[in-house]
């Protein structure tokens, strides 16, 4: 399983106040679309986009966008499992 994503330039400071790195940077973003009936009850606003098999990945690298963003979609339902919930008890 993969995420789409595409790299962009983003021009803002990602350092923090005591080491600033302000400047243009080039950052991941991924692709959400809209939630899954295995994440809704987690997150009902949004999942990533997630290529689940050989031609999905080889369509989102290769294929002309007008082929690619037809992967923005939601994935089957079960293809998700939720391995744990509830408060956080590690640090």
């Amino acid at each position: 399983m993969f995420f789409a994503g595409i790299w962009r330039e983003w021009e803002g400071d990602r350092g923090t106040k005591k080491v600033p790195d302000v400047g243009r940077h080039l950052v991941f973003s991924f692709l959400t679309t809209d939630a899954c009936e295995d994440v809704k009850p987690i997150h009902p606003d949004a999942t990533p986009v997630l290529l689940l098999d050989e031609p999905a990945r080889e369509a989102w690298m290769t294929a002309p966008w007008e082929v690619a963003k037809d992967l923005q979609k939601p994935p089957p339902v079960g293809s998700l499992k939720v391995v744990a919930t509830g408060k956080k008890e590690d640090s």
